[in-house]
């Protein structure tokens, strides 16, 4: 079954004008679900300590340039990048998923985030840096940081995909006053370990 994000995103690009951008998020959009797949098997294998990747990385059995850290967090370029500076925040501590860390770690991470954000603005002179964590390949917590110049295609993509993350309709009904208010309680009201 094809991704809902394309056949949304076909339809806005027919009536656009920015066919090459869209073309090249639209072919990301496909390749990332063709190995969506394929990744979900890797994922679960790399999601025990004694294989993962950044593990290796900061007890140094793999190099890294490495750009910041303090006692709790690594941050180093992308070996893949999407744009100049492409860096990543890991814990050096092995956890799945930011929302797992401790409150120490999680202000640690965020911190070396900022501080690494603010060289970038200083060092590339970039428009933004578009921050994110999404943790699909990896099972080991990491927040992107990519430097951004508005209008590129990591801008366009990352536009695209707030336009296309729900239909109008369903996005519209969450922003009715008893929806927030339901949401907000439920939050609140939820338990934690």
């Amino acid at each position: 079954m094809p991704c809902p994000f394309i056949k949304v995103g076909l339809g806005f690009i027919k009536s656009s004008a920015f066919s090459i951008q869209a073309g090249i998020i639209i072919d990301m959009a496909q390749e990332s679900q063709e190995s969506s797949r394929e990744s979900n098997q890797e994922s679960i294998q790399e999601s025990d300590q004694e294989s993962c990747v950044f593990c290796d990385i900061v007890a140094g059995r793999i190099r890294a340039h490495r750009i910041w850290e303090d006692e709790l967090t690594l941050c180093i370029l992308d070996i893949n990048p999407f744009s100049t500076g492409h860096s990543l925040v890991i814990p050096k501590r092995h956890v799945p998923w930011w929302h797992e860390l401790s409150d120490e770690e999680n202000s640690s991470l965020f911190k070396g985030a900022g501080i690494v954000a603010r060289k970038m603005m200083a060092a590339l002179r970039p428009d933004f840096i578009c921050m994110y964590a999404r943790g699909r390949r990896i099972a080991h917590t990491h927040i992107f940081l990519v430097p951004t110049v508005k209008g590129d295609v990591l801008d366009s993509l990352f536009n695209a995909l707030e336009l296309f993350q729900e239909s109008p309709a369903h996005l519209a009904g969450l922003r009715e006053e008893k929806a927030m208010i339901d949401a907000a309680d439920l939050i609140r009201q939820a338990e934690t370990e």
